[in-house]
């Protein structure tokens, strides 16, 4: 998914994740992004091989958020759904 924000930081972050959940089937969606606050909804992925392998909604969410104090701390996570 072709990730559309101005931000250069969250489009870092958002970029960097989509690759990491793509690696096992899963995406992202933007849902929102204004007034410093995301909301990114996460398709989860399979992989039958690994099962263990694919990241969960807490693991993304974490991830997203350390992501996020690194690349544009000006930004809050409100959900992942």
């Amino acid at each position: 998914m072709p990730i559309n924000t101005d931000d250069p930081g969250v489009k870092t972050v958002l970029d960097n994740m989509e690759t990491i959940v793509a690696s096992e089937g899963g995406s992202l969606d933007l849902i929102s992004f204004s007034e410093n606050q995301l909301t990114v909804k996460y398709n989860k992925g399979t992989n039958e091989e690994c099962p263990e392998c694919v990241p969960d909604h807490d693991m993304v969410k974490m991830m997203i958020e350390n992501s996020l104090t690194i690349y544009a701390p000006h930004i809050s996570l409100t959900d992942l759904v």
